[in-house]
């Protein structure tokens, strides 16, 4: 959801002046892909929420029955997420790092989510990618929801920077090595918050760590 450090020269500073606003800027409630995939989750475990915002996803894990971590670049959005979980009634464990300062466990999690990460230029994607593969256990599940390069065109959310878009031939590379559930290309009218509205090119992804 949030950049990692590189896409904006200071990417702190420009999600706390995104996030410094009244009211959640995607909403609370969880993004519809990853809602989606509840069937799939396990009953309990460990679940890693990577850039994440304002909580919506993380916290929505936790009523899942998940014990969640997450982390997001931004300190207003890590505290935004805070008290979203405390009046949830949840206990999410939060941090404030970008994708590469965070210290990526390996073989940890049985769940790892990453919605809406595409702030992040090929280079840190690849190396996210590959953390987020590495600090799955085996058999754990990674959800992935994100923009194509249609979405260009749609101009309903994302950092309209064609570099940073999925396409499916990308995402089958960058997870050869696991077992790909699902991987969806479509296209769907979002309403989560002021900035995902309206008619979208997305992707959703499934996969599992072998």
């Amino acid at each position: 959801m949030t950049a990692p450090s590189t896409g904006f020269s200071d990417a702190a500073a420009k999600w706390n002046q995104r996030f410094e606003h009244e009211g959640y800027l995607f909403g609370t409630e969880p993004n519809v892909y990853l809602r989606a995939q509840a069937p799939r989750l396990p009953a309990t475990g460990l679940a890693l929420c990577v850039a994440d915002g304002e909580g919506r996803n993380s916290v929505w894990l936790a009523r899942q029955g998940l014990q969640v971590q997450a982390f997001d670049i931004s300190p207003v959005g890590v505290d935004k997420a805070r008290a979203l979980a405390h009046t949830a009634g949840v206990q999410v464990d939060y941090q404030v790092a970008d994708c590469d300062q965070w210290a990526w466990p390996r073989d940890r999690f049985d769940v790892v989510a990453g919605i809406f990460i595409q702030f992040a230029d090929p280079d840190m994607r690849s190396r996210m990618f590959a953390h987020m593969v590495d600090c799955l256990k085996p058999g754990g599940l990674l959800i992935l929801q994100g923009y194509t390069p249609k979405q260009i065109e749609y101009k309903t959310g994302g950092p309209g920077i064609l570099a940073n878009l999925y396409t499916e031939a990308m995402l089958r590379d960058a997870f050869s090595t696991m077992d790909i559930e699902e991987l969806r290309m479509y296209e769907e009218d979002l309403a989560e918050g002021e900035h995902h509205l309206g008619r979208s090119a997305l992707v959703g992804m499934c996969a599992r760590k072998r």
